[in-house]
């Protein structure tokens, strides 16, 4: 490495005063250019495993497209890293965001990668992974290349001009979907940034996204940085501990209720042994717990109190529940609008909220515990002492769970009627037979359309992070790439990629990155020949079939292609099978989980069909005027559901502000 090192003179009276070794220390520089340092520092973070005596990178590696911007400042910094941190090359700028962003997910945060793209459009690429990961409370650092900030030659390939403000570059567009965004325009800026970006990307109540947008000639600048700023450390993960009086508060409502639930999200399987905490409290206390899509694998599948999975893809036994009880304590969830029912499912409870992030903490007008969630159910448990829930209460969610873990069963082993196509239970109850074998279990990593709704209700997982589903920004693309992630992070367990035919041809890039690393996936693609789920919805809310199956797409004469995914596959270098049968499938994926590398199995399903039972009402906004009677029945349905809720109206907002069609 081109770098120099030099000491200053230290003053008799260190030596005198004993401190001579701090004083070197502490006056012992390195010249690096700020790539060379950036690169250098994140090579040294450290994370405590979880044996506690040893310790392992935060950084899993970096995921890097190289262009105009970054090939020549941090391309030259990686390089010389490269065996202490690990550069990973991609076919996409969104995908290998989100296989970064999936790698910290399957490490439960405590491990993350870091991204980099050229500066205009692999870093504008970054907008919609960045998104997902400021929604979802992922961590993952983003390092697009800038313009010049000498700002000479510009403008430069791929700058973007703002007329109006000439410090604009296109990583401004980062700057909404990044939880913490610096612009490093000197070298010596990193020595504030970079502690900065590490807290916020293992803190708790802010983890998301991170992006230090690096301007070209920066990056290349050199800087005499202290050494002690690269010395290996280790990093602290930063949660609120809740406090006496919000504890008070919550265990007021609990006290008080006799019928309680716990819906756990996401921040019980981050929380460092929170699936621990929240399995002794439940048990102790009586209280059966109902899962969202974060948090599902909080709680073994198999648990006499586990309801399953919550709100409108949740399980009959979580929503009935959920409907009939007097407190909900929701933990570790931001309580977006498929948990919740649109704010209809908890319409009888009063809800203590607990999460990390004060924000999350105090929705749905919740008694909020700002705190970690294994350190809150711990203080909470320590005070109930022997305190238990109505005894008949329990006794119904234990008869409920069991009648539910029946249901699954039963629509996993179904096999399609004599001439019809399977759908998504058929599909994944074959995926579940054919994994008996493995102890550890597999991950099911999805993220968009029908599919999630079916795995939230239908998967069993037996152990935390068996469970992968992208269902905060329920962003499509991301299924393929986050597989990738998650294998990098959990290489001993495999990865079963669900992903429909219209997400597999939005991002499938990744499939050849997973043959070049030798990183085995298997995708199972299921082709219902275009947006089924979306298709449903459109005719659900009174709309003709339109622009969704390949079949009810503006065609030209040729009409719509035929796609042949599995050779497609094997055009990547994966092992490509399609399948016409659920038996076959079965086949088909034994082979798969024998191969050598990424297999791709296709099955054509049903696009009308899913699962009847659970599910709960979601808020889809109906056209008030329609020449359509479908649409003007789906408008008063509508309306019948808003009455019930309460609250808000679109017409009496009309009313107010005398524009009532």
């Amino acid at each position: 490495m081109n770098m120099r090192i030099k000491e200053t003179t230290m003053s008799p009276g260190a030596e005198r005063t004993g401190k001579a070794d701090e004083a070197t220390a502490a006056t012992t520089t390195i010249r690096l250019t700020a790539a060379q340092a950036l690169v250098r520092y994140l090579a040294a973070q450290r994370v405590t495993d979880e044996d506690g005596a040893s310790t392992s990178p935060l950084f899993g590696g970096v995921f890097a497209i190289f262009g105009h911007g970054n090939v020549a400042g941090l391309g030259e910094a990686l390089y010389q890293h490269r065996e202490a941190l690990p550069t990973y090359r991609a076919h996409n700028e969104q995908a290998m965001a989100h296989s970064a962003i999936a790698y910290a997910k399957a490490h439960m945060r405590r491990r993350m990668m870091a991204v980099t793209t050229s500066i205009g459009p692999g870093a504008t690429n970054l907008v919609t992974a960045a998104a997902l990961a400021h929604v979802n409370r992922l961590p993952v650092l983003l390092l697009p290349g800038d313009v010049f900030v000498s700002r000479a030659p510009d403008p430069v390939l791929q700058q973007v001009e703002d007329f109006h403000d000439g410090g604009v570059s296109a990583n401004d567009t980062l700057k909404p979907v990044s939880r913490y965004f610096d612009r490093i325009v000197h070298p010596a800026q990193l020595l504030n940034a970079l502690p900065r970006a590490i807290r916020v990307l293992t803190d708790a109540a802010l983890a998301g996204p991170v992006t230090l947008a690096l301007p070209q000639d920066v990056q290349a600048m050199a800087y005499d940085y202290p050494a002690a700023f690269f010395e290996p450390r280790v990093v602290r993960f930063n949660a609120p501990t809740p406090g006496e009086d919000e504890l008070d508060a919550a265990l007021d409502v609990l006290r008080a209720a006799s019928k309680p639930l716990i819906v756990a999200g996401g921040g019980v399987l981050y929380s460092h042994r929170g699936p621990d905490a929240l399995r002794a409290f439940a048990e102790r206390h009586g209280i059966p717990v109902a899962e969202t899509q974060a948090g599902k694998g909080a709680l073994p599948w198999s648990h006499p109190l586990n309801a399953g999975a919550v709100g409108v893809t949740g399980a009959s036994a979580a929503n009935a529940l959920a409907h009939e009880a007097d407190c909900v304590m929701a933990v570790g969830t931001r309580l977006q609008d498929f948990t919740t029912g649109s704010n209809t499912l908890f319409a009888n409870a009063k809800v203590i909220g607990i999460n990390a992030n004060a924000f999350d903490a105090l929705k749905h007008q919740a008694t909020s515990v700002v705190g970690d969630a294994r350190t809150a159910l711990d203080a909470l448990g320590g005070r109930l002492a022997d305190w238990q829930a109505d005894p008949a209460w329990t006794q119904r969610a234990r008869t409920l769970c069991d009648a539910w873990r029946e249901t699954v069963i039963a629509r996993t082993n179904s096999q399609p009627a004599t001439g019809a196509l399977p759908y998504d239970a058929h599909v994944i109850g074959a995926v579940q037979r054919t994994s008996a074998t493995s102890p550890e279990g597999d991950i099911a990593v999805c993220a968009a359309g029908t599919l999630p709704a079916e795995l939230h209700k239908l998967w069993r997982t037996g152990c935390p992070g068996g469970y992968h589903v992208e269902y905060g920004y329920s962003c499509m693309g991301y299924e393929i790439a986050g597989g990738l992630g998650a294998k990098l992070a959990r290489p001993d367990r495999e990865v079963i990629v669900f992903v429909g035919d219209g997400s597999y041809l939005m991002m499938n890039s990744e499939i050849a990155t997973s043959v070049m690393l030798g990183v085995k996936l298997i995708v199972v693609v299921l082709d219902n020949r275009g947006y089924g789920c979306i298709n449903r919805l459109q005719q659900a809310c009174g709309g003709a079939p339109f622009n969704n199956l390949l079949s009810d797409c503006l065609q030209g004469p040729l009409g719509a292609p035929a796609i042949d995914f599995a050779a497609h596959a094997r055009a990547l270098g994966a092992y490509g099978e399609h399948v016409d049968s659920v038996a076959a499938l079965e086949g088909a994926l034994v082979r798969a989980r024998a191969a050598d590398r990424t297999s791709v199995v296709v099955i054509d399903t049903d696009p009308a069909r899913t699962t009847d039972d659970g599910g709960w009402w979601w808020e889809v906004a109906v056209p008030e005027v329609s020449p359509r009677e479908a649409v003007r029945a789906a408008r008063a349905a509508y309306e019948t559901k808003l009455a019930e809720r309460g609250g808000f109206s679109p017409r009496n907002v009309n009313n107010d502000t005398g524009n009532d069609a």
